[in-house]
Parts: structure tokens; C-alpha cells; sequence
């Protein structure tokens, strides 16, 4: 037993000294380490410490390194704190005296007196030798920077620490390695891992932080004596060359690493000799939390690491590093060398920075002596051929791999040492790691026909300026370097050999362009895709704090901007100018128009005043929109380089600056002419509206419609809902691609989630003439992104409807005619099917059926040639649950594709690499990104890609094909749906596993030969082996199933998903495959999931609560959206709002009730309320269509209406008496030809028409005129009635004087009752001697004035020659007053007897009377006065005319010769009372008075 325990120590102790041989202790190293390394200043040149002999010092002499290019940085100036080392006597430091060669060789530098010797692995520094008296603080620390001591080990974040200069970054960074201490000031090992050695080749460390690495992240690390960090285990056993990802994953371990030199390493020896004489082996050193630090060591880390980073990887402008990792490989050797192999070493360093988003890697190759070790096929001695090793990256779990070619495994992996050049170094490589592997450094030993190209940024406004910086090959000053911008080629500025500059120019694109580069005379092979923002679209860097800038009129225009976007120098200043856009020819025109500040300090906020410009004449002042711009007036004296970056704003209406010349050319209402001259030029264009969508009518159909409908950035419920042009909205969408010609459709819905029209309001939707993505070419007229928009569609928007009034005549032309939106009348829904859980399937018909199948099938595709689409899905098998395999598959990846359209491909990240990006996207194999504003929504041929504005995770994609067919992906929990959406017109065309889409369920288990399978959707092995199974994908066309569409990467084909003989559980009921001693989760099943099937199963099948929610989840989802779309689309249409007026609501489905109102000053027409009904129509107006009418307007209708009425009644009602009438006589007249129409009583109108028709002699001079009677209706009448307080007279009854033989020339047949006499009821007889004797004045008495034929009045009575006065009579006449005779007691008129009669009918008869105004007029009495005064115009009226013809005339038949007169003129009959005399001053004169007052 104790033979056992001597054996056992005897083993023990040789093990330990072996080790420490390795180790390679020396007394004498320490002490020269402790003479040199620690040595401190000393005052009058008195060395506290005592150099050994062979060292020798000399004054004033000072080691030079050799010169390398390094870029300035530019931190923050501040005051130095580092202590000033005391002088010697002569002024100057003691210094070991350091012979430099050059670096890259293998030579050694030595100290004087020491015997230089070929040795090999020793570490080449490039600045002073480690033992400088250098920088020593108050605790007596050296701070130079290759110092091995570690400096205090304490970290401070306390206000008012450390501050570094410029001088001493420029220091730390002109040194190529980073820090490593094999020493600390309290006796310890510092960074050096001495449990690392050949026996264990890794140790574990705790980050305590989060490091994103590959799209992974981790928050531990393995550090590996074989040159490379692990995150996971590496294979039992490696294969050369190496592969990775291991394709054999998960039977085979797949390691998650960062390789700076992938090989199997040893711990080496170092000689006496070596400068460095640091400790062999691996060094490791964390620094955490380096954003707030303020300690000395914290700082210099902090500061040095981010400008390193900054100024060598393009596109980290803004990185500030979070936690620093430092790991340091010194003097390793091979593993299975033999003799001195352990002096054959190699030095190399990585350096981790991050901010826990992102992540950089600095690779530092100090010295590179051997390339592979035994195991791979490199000699024993050297550790040359073989496999080299390997270095790059590997994400692991079988996903992603990168290999940094040309180096990797290849025998040029020793030109590490001497290529890179990141920071001016040769062997500094720098790689960005945390999602993708980007490199940072040049590299000269490739040449392929298409290699990578590194820049940043990747993505630009279309209108140019964006700096872009370049990496790929190393760069020469001599030689030219071009870019090529898809058509367009701009010269590149060398800023170093790792970086090219290239300013992107004006670009008529959008999207995904080719960018690529050539060097002198090389041909285009480093090559990427940059991607081109619209204006409209692109990212803001700009900013209006208001929106004045969108006024006709504003005060002020105040803008920001983000000053570091240009320059990080507080004093450079800034021009700002002013662009505008037109489109008068074929080319676009973006011109250049004014500056608005010349030179303004760079301060990030300007205040714009647009009365400055107000007697600007610019020619191009049509120009109605354009840009602000800022750019650098001198970059050169900030950048070192004459270019300048330049920021855009979005566009914006140019009313501020124009409007005063717009004033002067076309007056006070320029707006309208402005819209005038538009509405003309837009009528010549051709009629867009047929070729758009229908809107949907409410907001919940218009995002359920993932096919044709995209949100709106201008107003997104989710991201911008202040709506500035669509006031009133709460969300938008628009077309996702351009229709056929380019044209865009816009919905809009306010609040209640209804469309908003343009009929309704100016704020409405309104469909675009041009997309916002334009139309191929983009280099034509109307088709260039964003800006044919802006000038077709929202230029005129302004100019006819925000700058004038909604009711103005070119804003409703705009609305109701150039851009009227389409109501939803005739919106179809599109169909719905979806995939989910592990998995369930629903056809777009509502079957719905579980299918397990392993690989990759087909969801859907069209099979009609002129449509065709295919949507793919992949299956994979679900993880293994407490109890073991589950027999189940899930969904993890999707694939599609139109007619020519781009491929895309979805798919589920693995389970640690979730925490940025949930889902993966690839276009044509590429992976995209949407994690920035302008990178949202992106568009490839034929195809869009979105993500909502709101995720920035990306775990829901949606897919939209210019066909109108939509796909979403839906992540949640690591579990993923699928949804596709199809317009109607691929009705009864599709096939797949979602089936044929034809509102019967009996065909939608089609088969890819058109056969219909008849399944039973319970029986899920019948589904699997007869239907599903079927639609299985390879790589290779099969007729019906198409080819798969998925990205093959490491080889994986289609073979190493798919298994045609996976057996999953075929039961559907829980109860029915579990066990009987799990009854617990039977029932937990049905907790959970309630009725659900789909539900319980998942859950009882992988014991996953999330994955039970998500499919109950995404069950319910598309129940509900296919119930929704189902449900019939029933809308009234447009309602037409009144002009002058409003509808108080804007709801047109049914049951809606809108009401109408009109502006002040107006009157509604027509039905004040109107309401849709069930059948889609509104309802019939009741009082005609609604209208609002000015009121002067309206009066005018009332008039015209009536008077049409009259018309359409009146004349209809007398053509039908007059043909009655017509026809009457005919039918008399052929049963009797003499018969004649009875006569009817005479009236005034026809005895004045019978007068007109009496056949006069040719010598009368009677004025027919004078017959005709006159009504004044302005004139005031008199009556015959008592007026008030007067006496009430009785007027006598009064006989005609008339001559018997006159004939009654009123009637058409004569007088035939001669005898008969006639009584004037309504007229006194006044005598005019009584007027002149009671100086009263005559009153009015009869209807009519005659004139006499010499023109005077008859007014002026004429007597007889007698004496006697004239008599008048009236002029109406009735034949019944002729049987009237005596006078009643009473004072009415008795029948006339027989010779009374005779002997009237022998008089001369006076036509102006008849018994129709006797009959009408009042029953007053009648006075007679046998004689009158001549009487003047007005102070009665004579009743009958003084003509001659009346009264000299002899009786018809009577010869003229023997005529003789028969009485002489009666008296003036007057009335004297009720009618008053006229005034004189207002009554016509007597000469041209021709009828009576009445």
C-alpha cells in the first residue's frame, strides 16, 4: 500500500514539474520583468531600482517606431491629467536602449548586450520597449500601454473622473495589441487563464450580459485554448476540412463559435531573449458597463475600443461600446509537435465590443509562425501543410455559417499577419457579427467574378446626397475607384486603404438596386444591393416642428435637423436651399430654385420667414412642390474631404415662397387658376379610376384584405394618425403594388370605421393617377416614384381644394370629377385559408382537417396559366415533450411566388435566435430586414413586403403579389400560421392542401391529377395517406405539384426535410391516444381549450400550453375572418352631399339615416333626411333630391314652377274644349248644315273684339284704340259704396236716350229686341251747372275714356246745338238689358213695354255699355242731370264718345248722301261717388289718356 502511495507522488510530483517546465518560469525573466517593466522615475538621475550590467541606458535616446498611417479620431477635447515624469539631470528620461527592426519579419528586438539569436513565435511590438519610464500615476502604476501589470482593479462611475485628451487616444491607438496582464499590483496573475493547458483545453466564463452574436445571444462564453470562443459544445470528433454548420445537426453536435485561428493548440515557450516576456498561454479580461465608467482604465478602454470601431467598419458612425471582451492567445504552439515545436508560437488577440444590439470583433494577428497541427496533416516540427485552420464564424443548431475566405483552411491564412489593414494596421481584421457577418476590412487575395461587397449605409433617399462608405478590396490613392448606382456611375474618394467614399446621386428608382464597384481598370465583380427610399417614403431627416409649411400664407416656417448627420463639428455652417419638381417634358425635371440661407451655423434649427422672399422672380416659379436641402458649405475643413453629405426633407407645397409671384401673374385668387390650369391638363390624360380595386366599405374588410391593401404612411392608425391631408380618418390604406398603369387606390375611414368619400367631404379618399412606387421605366414623365405622385395627385389637391374653400368650383371638380372615390357597391371580400398549429388545416371553402406531414408541400397554387401563383409551406417535427418523440409536425417555414415575380421565403428563426427577429425573410435567397421606418415597406418585381409599422421584431410578415394575392405569417411564442388571401377571379383555379376554392366543400380534397378524393375529415389517416401525401414537394418539377421554391443552403435539399414514411398519431380525441394514468392532462386539455379540438390535441400531443393557446388562438382568427368575408357586402353607394350644403352623416349601409342641412343664406330643396335600405338602395325621395338653393334662386324656381304648372294645365285643358268645342260643331253641322252655335251673353272682351271687326266707312276716323280697355292695378279705385260718416244716396233710375232705329252693333246678330230700353244702374247723372254753382268737383262715374278723332278728350263735354249735353253710355252691353224698362220703387230697372222698346231700337246705339256692368256693379241708386258743364280729365268720365260717327251716322242701310243726324250728344254721365279724383301731378296728360280709370 505505501509502494502505492510512492508511486502515486513520484507521478504526482514529475506531473507538476513537467507543467512547470511548459510554464517556463525563469528567475531571471522575473527579475527583469521587475528591473524593467516596474521600474519608477527617480529623482536627479538616481534609478530607485537598479538595472542589471548588460542593460544599457542612454539620455535623450528614444526607440522610433515604424510610421503607419492611422486616422485621426476626433473625441472630446478635454483637459490631460497624466502626470509628467521627472527629467534626469540633463533634462531628459532614462530610457533602455531598444534596437527596432522592421515588423513583419521574424527578427526579434533586443536589448543591448544581449546576444541576438533566431528564435521563433517571439511577439514583434510595433512602439517602445515595455520597460519605458513612461506614465506613472500618484499609486505609483505605470500606464503605458504595454505594460504587464494590470492597472487597480477597482471601477468608478462618480461624477468628475478621468477625462482623456486627444494626445493620449492617439497614443493608446497607435498601439496594435490591446491590453494583457500576466501580473497585478497585488501579487496576482492578472488576465492570464493558468487552468487552461494542454490537459483542459477550455474554461467556462460568465459574461453577465447579453453578447448578440449571429443572430443568437448569449450571456456566457467557453474560452478554448484552440484559438476560438464557443457558446455551445463542439462534435465529439472533427473532420478536415472543416464544415460548418454541421450538416448532420441534430444527430451531430453543431458548435456555436467565433474562430480567430479554429485549431488545435498547445501553450509554447518563449527564449531570454524575447522582448515580450509576458507568461505563454491564454489571456481573457472583461470590462463591463462602460458607458457610465468614469475611472481612468474604464475610459481609455471605452474610448479607444469605440473609435477603433468607428473609423474601421462603415456604418458604425454611432457606436459607443457597452461591455469590452479581451481575449489574447500568446505564443501558442501546435498540437503533436516534437523537439523544439514549442518554440514555434503564434500571437493573435480578438477584442468583443458591444452595446448588447449590436456587436463588433477586432481580430489582431500579431505573429503567425505555423499553420496546422498534426491531426490535420501538418509535420511535427513546423506545423506546416495539412489543413490549416480554420477562421470565421458559425452560428450553430445547423442554421448559418461564415468561413473569411481566401485565408481560411488555406495555405495564405499566414498573409493574416500582414493584410487587413483596419485602423492603418496590418493584421487587424474587423468583422460586425450580431446578426449578420459583415467584414470591416479590405481584402486583396481574392478574385471571383462576384464577390461580396461591404458599405453602409445601405439604403438612400432617391433624390441622392447619402454618403456611402465602401469595404472590400484594398484601396489605392493612385488609383481610380467607380460606383455604379444601378445606371448611374459617380467617382469614388479614397479615404484609406480599407475605405472608399461614394455619394449616392439622383436616382429615378425604387428599391432593391445593383451596386457595384470598380477598381482602375478591373471590371464590375465586388457587387451588392443598396436600396433606393421614395421621397415620400424616405427616412425624415428634416423636420417642420407645424405644419405652416403646408399654409397658402404662413408667418414663419420652423425646421430641425439632426446637426451630427452631417458633421460632429460644432462650428461648421450650413446652407439651406430650396428644390422644386415639374413635369413639362418626357425627362423629370428637378431643378434647383432658390438659396434660403447662405451660410447658418450648424445648430440644428433654423426659423424660415417667408416675407423674405416676397419679390422673388425665379423663372421656374410653375414649379408647384419641391424640398428643403442642407448641406456643408466647406466639408473640407471638417471631413478633410470636399464632399458633403446632404438631407432632404419630405416634399412639401411651395404657397410660402411662391405665393407672392403666383399673385402677380394671376391675381388675388391664384389658387384657382392654379387649379384651372390643372383641371385642363389632367382632361387630356386617360381615365385611371376602371383600372383600381373597389374599396371596402368598413375599416374592419379593409385590413382583413391583406392581398390588395397596405396601411397608409400618410395616416396609419398604428404609426402617423395625425391625417393631415385626410382630416376626420383614423386609418388608410392603399394599394400595395401599382395596377396595369401605374395607378394607386386610397380608402380612407373615419372614426366609426365607414369610407370616407370625396362626394361627402374634401377630406375623403382619393384614388392616384400615379403610385407611390411609380411605374417601369422610373426615368419617364408620370412615372417616377413619389414625385409623379406629388405632382398629379396631391400638387392639384392644394391648389383646388386647401387653398379655397370646399365649396369652391375647382375643389368640387376635383372631387366630384378628376379624383372621386369609388364607393363599395360592388366589393367582393377575397377568400381565406390558413394553416396553423401542428398543423391544422382550413380550405378556403371552411373545411376543416388536421394533416401531419413531414417536408415541404403545397399550400396552394393557381392552375390557370395566365394567373399562376404558388404558395409552399414546410413542416418539420416538434420537439420532444416530457414523455419523449411527439409524432406531430408544425409549420417553420413558407415560400411563394407569382407569375414572374420575385420568390419570397418566410421563416421561423430558431428558439435562442428570437431575440431580435422572430422571422426570417429572404428575397431570391437574400435575406431583408425591416427594423427602420424607410425599410417598412419594401417592393421587389412584382411583389411587396411589409411588416406593420408598429413591430420592429418582424414577427408578422405580409406578402403581396400584383395579382391581389396576399399571404401573412403570423409568429407568436415560436409558433407560426400561415394565411393566403385571393381575389375572386381565382375562383374555382386553385389546388393544394387549402383546396379548390368553389363554395363546396365536396371538391376540396382535389389531387394534383384533377381527381376528387373522398375523405372523411375525422379519419386523419385517410387524409394522410390519400390526400396529403400527394402534394408532397422535391427539387424537381413534378407535374401538378410544381417544384419547391425554398433557398438551399448547406446543402440541404428537400430530401433532408421531407419523409414520406413518418407515421404521426393518426387520433384525433385526446382521450382516445393517452394513456389511462394521464388522465390529468386530458383534462387539462379540455381546461385549456374548452371545445376546441385542434386545441386539445396540440396540447395532449406536446404538453405545450402556449402552442394549445396559439392554435385556439389562430383557430377563432380565421373562423371569424372567413364568417366576416362571407357575410354579404351590402352598401347604398354614394349619397351626393348638396353643393352649399352638408350631410350630417356619412353612413351608407343599411339601416344608416343621414339628414341634410344647408349653409347660411340658403334653402333645402327636396328630402331633408334619406335612408338606406335593406336592399342596398336609398330610398325614393319623397319631395324630389335634396338641393340647396340661394333664396333668390329659389324664388325664381317657385315662379318658373308655377308658372310651368299653369302652362302644362291651362293650355292641355283649352286645346281639349276647342276640339271639343270643334268636333261638336262638325257633328251639328252634318246632321244640320244651317245649324249655329247658340249665343252666348255678350262680355266686355267680345263686344270690344266685335268693335274691332265693325267694317267702318273709309272716310271714319275712329280710333279702335280707344275702345281698348286698360286696368291700372297700382291705382287706388272708388266704389259705389257708402263711405263712412257720409249720407247714403239713392240714386234714380235713368231711361236711355237712345234712338230707336241704332242698331246693336255688340251682338252678332243684331238688335233683335228693338223695343227694349235700357237702365245705367252703376251711374250718376250729375249736372255740371251744380258743380260750378257748389264748386264741388265732379267725381268719375264711368269705366271708359274715349278720345274723340282729332285726338282731344271727349272728356271735354260737347253739347248739341240745343244746348244739351252729350250722353254717354257704358261699354258693355248685354242683350237682357234690353227687356229691362221702368224703374223699381226700389231703383232697379222694369222690362221696357213694347214701344218704349221700338222706339230705343230706332236710336242710335252707343256700344260702350252693357248689362254685365249693370249686373256687377253696386245697386246704388242713379241720379240723372239733364245738363253738365264742360268738365276737365279728371273730373268725370264721359260714357259715351263725342264722336261724330256715333251720332251723325246714319243706320245701317240707309245711304250715306241722305244721312242725316239723328240726335244730337247726350249729356257726360259721371259718378260722383266712392272714386276719387286721381292727383295731377301723377296722372298721364289727356292727350295720351286712352281708357278709363276704374
Amino acid at each position: 500500500m505505501r509502494f502505492k502511495l510512492f508511486v502515486v507522488c513520484a507521478l504526482a510530483c514529475g506531473f507538476m514539474a513537467y507543467v512547470l517546465a511548459n510554464e517556463n518560469f525563469s528567475t531571471e525573466e522575473d527579475d527583469l520583468d521587475d528591473q524593467i517593466v516596474n521600474s519608477v522615475p527617480v529623482k536627479s538621475g538616481v534609478l530607485s531600482a537598479k538595472p542589471k550590467p548588460d542593460a544599457d541606458f542612454v539620455d535623450g535616446l528614444k526607440a522610433k517606431p515604424e510610421p503607419k498611417p492611422t486616422p485621426k479620431p476626433t473625441p472630446k477635447a478635454t483637459t490631460s491629467t497624466k502626470p509628467t515624469p521627472t527629467p534626469t539631470s540633463g533634462g531628459q528620461r532614462m530610457i533602455p536602449v531598444v534596437h527596432v527592426t522592421s515588423r513583419g519579419t521574424d527578427d526579434v528586438l533586443t536589448v543591448a548586450g544581449l546576444k541576438p539569436q533566431q528564435t521563433f513565435g517571439a511577439l514583434v511590438m510595433p512602439n517602445d520597449y515595455l520597460g519605458e519610464l513612461y506614465d506613472v500615476d500618484s499609486s505609483g502604476y505605470n500606464w503605458d500601454p504595454n505594460n504587464n501589470v494590470a492597472p487597480p482593479g477597482y471601477s468608478s462611475t462618480a461624477a468628475g473622473g478621468y477625462t482623456i485628451t486627444p494626445a493620449r487616444l492617439l497614443e493608446l491607438r497607435s498601439t496594435f495589441m490591446y491590453w494583457y496582464f500576466d501580473k497585478d499590483m497585488y501579487g496576482g496573475r492578472g488576465d492570464y487563464q493558468f487552468d487552461i493547458h494542454a490537459s483542459m483545453t477550455q474554461l467556462h466564463k460568465n459574461l453577465n450580459f447579453q453578447l448578440p452574436f449571429y443572430g443568437f445571444r448569449f450571456n456566457y462564453t467557453r474560452l478554448s485554448l484552440n484559438g476560438y470562443l464557443e457558446f455551445s459544445d463542439p462534435p465529439e470528433y472533427l473532420t478536415y476540412p472543416l464544415v460548418f454548420p454541421i450538416k448532420d445537426w441534430p444527430t451531430k453536435r453543431d458548435p456555436s463559435f467565433m474562430g480567430i485561428f479554429f485549431s488545435k493548440c498547445r501553450v509554447g515557450r518563449i527564449y531570454p531573449s524575447d522582448i515580450d516576456q509576458r507568461t505563454p498561454g491564454v489571456y481573457f479580461r472583461v470590462e463591463r458597463d462602460l458607458m457610465g465608467r468614469t475611472d481612468r482604465f474604464g475610459v481609455e478602454v471605452r474610448e479607444r475600443t469605440m473609435w477603433d470601431i468607428r473609423q474601421g467598419v462603415v456604418g458604425a458612425d454611432t457606436f459607443v461600446p457597452k461591455h469590452v471582451v479581451i481575449a489574447t492567445w500568446k505564443n501558442v504552439s501546435f498540437a503533436g509537435g516534437i523537439d523544439n515545436s514549442l518554440f514555434t508560437t503564434n500571437t493573435f488577440q480578438m477584442v468583443l465590443a458591444t452595446d448588447e444590439v449590436y456587436t463588433y470583433i477586432i481580430y489582431n494577428y500579431a505573429v503567425l509562425n505555423w499553420l496546422s497541427h498534426t491531426e490535420a496533416g501538418g509535420d511535427t516540427t513546423q506545423g506546416a501543410g495539412g489543413v490549416p485552420a480554420y477562421v470565421g464564424f458559425n452560428a450553430g443548431n445547423g442554421t448559418q455559417a461564415y468561413e473569411y475566405k481566401p485565408y481560411s483552411q488555406n495555405m495564405v491564412i499566414r498573409d493574416l499577419a500582414n493584410r487587413g489593414w483596419a485602423n492603418g494596421f496590418p493584421g487587424r481584421h474587423i468583422f460586425r457579427v450580431d446578426e449578420q457577418i459583415l467584414i470591416g476590412s479590405c481584402n486583396k487575395d481574392i478574385d471571383a467574378a462576384l464577390l461580396p461587397l461591404t458599405f453602409a449605409p445601405e439604403s438612400g433617399n432617391m433624390l441622392g446626397g447619402q454618403v456611402v462608405n465602401i469595404t472590400g478590396p484594398c484601396f489605392d490613392p493612385n488609383i481610380r475607384v467607380t460606383c455604379h448606382f444601378d445606371t448611374e456611375s459617380v467617382l469614388g474618394t479614397y479615404v484609406d486603404t480599407n475605405r472608399v467614399i461614394c455619394v449616392q446621386p439622383y436616382l429615378k428608382a425604387e428599391g432593391y438596386i445593383r451596386f457595384q464597384i470598380s477598381v482602375g481598370t478591373q471590371r464590375f465583380k465586388w457587387r451588392g444591393k443598396y436600396f433606393v427610399e421614395t421621397p415620400a417614403a424616405a427616412t425624415e431627416k428634416i423636420f417642420f416642428t407645424t405644419d405652416d409649411v403646408h399654409k397658402k400664407n404662413p408667418n414663419e416656417i420652423r425646421i430641425t435637423w439632426n446637426q451630427y448627420n452631417l458633421t460632429s463639428n460644432a462650428n461648421a455652417n450650413v446652407m439651406i436651399s430650396l428644390w422644386g419638381y415639374r413635369e413639362t417634358k418626357i425627362e423629370p425635371q428637378l431643378e434647383y430654385i432658390d438659396v434660403i440661407e447662405a451660410s447658418y451655423s450648424n445648430s440644428g434649427s433654423y426659423v424660415i420667414t417667408p416675407s423674405n422672399y416676397i419679390n422673388r422672380n425665379n423663372v421656374n416659379r410653375d414649379m408647384q412642390f419641391g424640398f428643403l436641402q442642407i448641406n456643408l458649405t466647406q466639408p473640407d475643413q471638417y471631413s478633410g474631404l470636399s464632399i458633403s453629405p446632404v438631407l432632404w426633407s419630405r416634399p412639401i407645397p411651395l404657397a410660402w415662397y411662391m405665393g407672392p409671384q403666383w399673385e402677380r401673374q394671376h391675381g388675388k385668387r391664384w389658387p384657382r387658376a392654379l387649379c384651372d390650369n390643372w383641371i385642363r391638363a389632367d382632361r387630356f390624360l386617360r381615365n385611371f379610376a376602371a383600372d383600381l380595386p373597389l374599396c371596402p366599405c368598413t375599416l374592419d374588410q379593409a385590413v382583413l384584405d391583406k392581398g390588395r391593401y397596405r396601411p397608409d404612411r400618410e395616416c396609419d392608425k398604428d404609426s402617423n394618425p395625425s391625417c393631415l391631408r385626410h382630416r376626420g380618418a383614423i386609418h388608410c390604406v392603399v394599394s400595395g403594388t401599382p395596377v396595369a398603369q401605374g395607378a394607386e387606390q386610397q380608402c380612407c375611414y373615419d372614426r366609426y370605421g365607414f369610407l370616407m368619400l370625396t362626394y361627402d367631404q374634401m377630406w375623403g379618399s382619393r384614388p392616384r393617377r400615379v403610385h407611390n412606387l411609380g411605374k417601369m421605366p422610373w426615368n419617364e414623365a408620370s412615372k417616377v416614384p413619389s414625385l409623379s405622385m406629388w405632382f398629379h395627385d396631391m400638387r392639384p389637391f392644394y391648389s383646388c381644394c386647401f387653398w379655397q374653400e370646399e365649396q369652391a368650383v375647382g375643389c368640387e371638380t376635383y372631387r366630384f370629377e378628376r379624383r372621386p372615390s369609388q364607393d363599395c357597391v360592388a366589393y367582393q371580400a377575397p377568400g381565406i385559408a390558413g394553416v396553423f398549429g401542428d398543423p391544422h388545416f382550413v380550405t378556403f371553402d371552411g373545411s376543416a382537417y388536421t394533416f401531419n406531414g413531414l417536408g415541404e408541400f403545397v399550400l396552394a397554387r393557381s392552375v390557370d396559366e395566365s394567373n399562376r401563383f404558388e404558395v409552399q409551406g414546410r413542416f418539420q417535427q416538434l420537439p420532444d415533450n416530457y414523455y419523449g418523440e411527439v409524432k406531430a409536425t408544425q409549420l417553420t417555414a413558407m415560400a411563394m411566388r407569382g407569375n414572374t415575380t420575385t420568390t419570397i421565403e418566410v421563416r421561423l428563426r430558431p428558439l435562442h435566435a428570437r431575440w431580435r427577429y422572430r422571422l426570417d425573410v429572404l428575397a431570391d435567397g437574400r435575406r431583408v430586414y425591416f427594423d427602420r421606418e424607410s425599410l417598412k415597406f419594401q417592393h421587389f418585381d412584382g411583389v411587396t413586403v411589409y411588416t406593420p409599422t408598429y413591430l420592429l421584431n418582424q414577427s408578422q410578415v405580409v406578402v403581396q403579389f400584383d395579382a391581389g394575392i396576399g399571404v401573412e405569417v403570423v409568429e407568436n411564442e415560436g409558433f407560426m400560421t400561415g394565411r393566403v388571401f385571393l381575389p375572386w377571379k381565382f375562383i374555382n383555379k386553385t389546388a393544394g392542401l387549402f383546396g379548390n376554392w368553389s363554395f363546396n366543400k365536396l371538391d376540396d380534397f382535389m389531387l394534383p391529377n384533377g381527381q376528387v378524393a373522398q375523405i372523411n375529415t375525422n379519419d386523419l389517416r385517410s387524409i394522410h395517406n390519400n390526400f396529403g401525401i400527394k402534394w408532397m414537394l422535391t427539387d424537381r418539377d413534378v407535374p401538378g405539384v410544381g417544384a419547391a421554391l425554398f433557398t438551399r443552403e448547406f446543402g440541404r435539399m428537400s430530401s433532408y426535410y421531407a419523409n414520406a414514411t413518418f407515421q404521426p398519431n393518426y387520433v384525433l380525441d385526446p382521450a382516445d391516444f393517452l394513456p389511462g394514468n394521464r388522465s390529468y392532462d386530458v383534462e387539462r386539455a379540455e381546461e385549456l381549450c374548452g371545445e376546441c379540438l385542434q386545441c386539445q390535441y396540440d396540447y395532449a400531443m406536446t404538453l405545450n400550453r402556449d402552442l394549445a393557446h396559439f392554435t385556439k388562438n389562430y383557430y377563432d382568427t380565421i373562423v371569424n375572418m372567413q364568417s366576416e368575408n362571407s357575410r354579404p357586402v351590402v352598401s347604398c353607394g354614394v349619397l351626393q352631399t348638396p353643393r352649399f350644403g352638408r350631410k350630417l352623416s356619412f353612413d351608407f349601409m343599411p339601416g344608416a339615416k343621414v339628414s341634410f342641412e344647408c349653409n347660411e343664406g340658403f334653402i333645402l330643396v327636396g328630402d331633408q333626411r334619406r335612408e338606406c335600405l335593406a336592399s342596398g338602395l336609398w330610398n325614393v325621395p319623397e319631395y324630389g333630391y335634396t338641393e340647396c338653393l340661394r333664396e333668390v334662386y329659389y324664388t325664381r324656381r317657385v315662379a318658373f314652377i308655377a308658372i310651368g304648372i299653369i302652362f302644362l294645365v291651362i293650355c292641355p285643358l283649352m286645346l281639349c274644349i276647342v276640339c271639343g268645342v270643334y268636333r261638336y260643331r262638325q257633328k251639328q253641322l252634318k246632321e244640320d248644315p244651317h245649324w249655329q252655335m247658340p249665343v252666348l251673353p255678350r262680355s266686355r272682351a267680345s263686344s270690344a273684339r266685335n268693335l274691332r271687326t265693325l267694317n267702318y266707312d273709309d272716310d271714319s276716323d275712329t280710333d279702335a284704340s280707344t275702345l281698348k280697355k286698360s286696368r291700372s292695378y297700382d291705382k287706388v279705385y272708388r266704389t259705389n259704396e257708402p263711405l263712412p260718416g257720409k249720407p247714403q244716396i239713392d240714386f234714380p233710375a235713368k231711361k236711355w236716350d237712345l234712338d230707336e232705329n241704332d242698331e246693336d252693333v255688340t251682338s252678332s246678330e243684331g238688335s233683335q229686341n228693338r223695343t227694349s230700353s235700357k237702365l245705367a244702374r252703376d251711374i250718376s247723372y250729375i249736372n255740371p251747372n251744380v258743380t260750378h254753382v257748389t264748386g264741388e268737383k265732379p267725381k268719375q262715374a264711368g269705366r271708359r275714356s274715349l278720345r274723340s278723332a282729332s285726338g282731344t278728350d271727349l272728356d271735354q263735354h260737347q253739347h248739341a246745338g240745343d244746348g244739351s249735353p252729350v250722353d254717354h253710355e257704358d261699354d258693355d252691353f248685354d242683350e237682357a238689358d234690353v227687356h229691362q224698362g221702368t224703374i223699381h220703387p226700389a231703383g232697379y230697372h222694369q222690362p221696357l213695354s213694347p214701344e218704349e222698346a221700338d222706339q230705343l231700337h230706332r236710336q242710335q246705339y252707343s256700344p260702350t255699355f252693357s248689362g254685365l256692368d249693370s249686373r256687377t256693379s253696386g245697386a246704388s241708386s242713379i241720379n240723372y242731370t239733364p245738363a253738365a258743364a264742360s268738365q276737365n280729365r279728371f273730373g268725370g268720365v264721359p260714357v259715351l264718345p263725342s264722336n261724330s260717327q256715333y251720332y251723325n251716322r246714319p243706320p245701317s242701310g240707309v245711304p250715306v248722301a241722305t244721312a242725316t243726324p239723328l240726335r244730337t250728344a247726350p249729356t257726360p254721365l259721371t259718378q260722383d261717388s266712392g272714386l276719387p279724383s286721381p292727383p295731377l301731378a301723377t296722372s298721364p296728360t289727356p292727350s295720351v289718356q286712352k281708357s278709363t280709370e276704374v
